[in-house]
C-alpha cells in the first residue's frame, strides 16, 4: 500500500473532506489514526487493520521527556502544582505526567506547549532546547506524528531553600 506524501495542517477535528491520501490518517475526538490499513487475506499482515493514538499518548510522552532533562525541576502553573503536590499525596495517588503539557494533534503533526519550573542557576535557554530536542525525538520515535513546535514556558525557578525544612518554632507553652 502506498501513500502520498502531501504537507498538512494541524486542523480541529473533523474540519474538511478526506480524500483518499488523507484517507490514511483519520482523527476522531481526541484520537488520531495513524495508518487506517486495508482488509482482506491478500494483505500483507502488517497492513491489515488500523492503529490510533489517543491525544493523552502524546501529552504523557512529551511530559516524560521533558522531565528527563536536567535542570526540570517541575511542570505546570503554579495553580496545576498546587493541586498535583495534594494529588500525590493522597495515597493509592498518582502523579501525573501530563500536567503542565498542552498538545494540538493534526491528522500527522502535533503541536506541544509546556510549562516548566527549572532548577536554580541552571541556562533557561539550555534546558529548553534541550528540552525541545527530546521531547520531539520521542514524539516523533513512539508515535510516527511530526512534531511542528514545542513551545516552552519557563514559569517559576526552584531556589535551593524551598527545600529546606522550616525550622521548628518555638512554643509558648511548656
Amino acid at each position: 500500500m502506498t501513500t502520498s506524501q502531501t504537507p498538512a495542517t494541524i486542523a480541529p477535528a473533523g474540519t474538511g473532506p478526506r480524500t483518499g491520501a488523507q484517507k490514511q490518517v483519520a482523527e476522531t475526538g481526541g484520537t488520531t489514526t495513524v495508518g487506517s490499513g486495508a482488509t482482506g487475506a491478500a494483505e500483507p499482515a502488517a497492513t491489515r487493520g488500523r492503529t490510533s493514538i489517543a491525544d493523552t499518548v502524546v501529552v504523557k510522552i512529551a511530559g516524560m521527556a521533558a522531565r528527563e532533562i536536567p535542570g526540570v525541576h517541575d511542570m505546570g502553573g503554579g495553580l496545576s502544582r498546587t493541586l498535583g503536590a495534594v494529588r500525590d499525596r493522597v495515597p493509592g495517588g498518582r502523579p501525573n505526567v501530563g500536567r503542565g503539557v498542552k498538545v494540538e494533534v493534526g491528522e500527522r503533526q502535533t503541536a506541544i506547549d509546556l510549562d516548566l519550573v527549572v532548577e536554580y542557576g541552571v541556562a533557561i535557554t539550555d534546558v529548553a532546547r534541550d528540552v525541545r530536542e527530546n521531547v520531539i525525538a520521542a514524539v516523533e520515535r513512539t508515535t510516527g506524528l511530526e512534531v511542528v513546535e514545542v513551545n516552552v514556558t519557563v514559569n517559576d525557578v526552584h531556589l535551593p531553600e524551598d527545600d529546606e525544612e522550616t525550622a521548628p518554632s518555638e512554643t509558648r507553652v511548656a
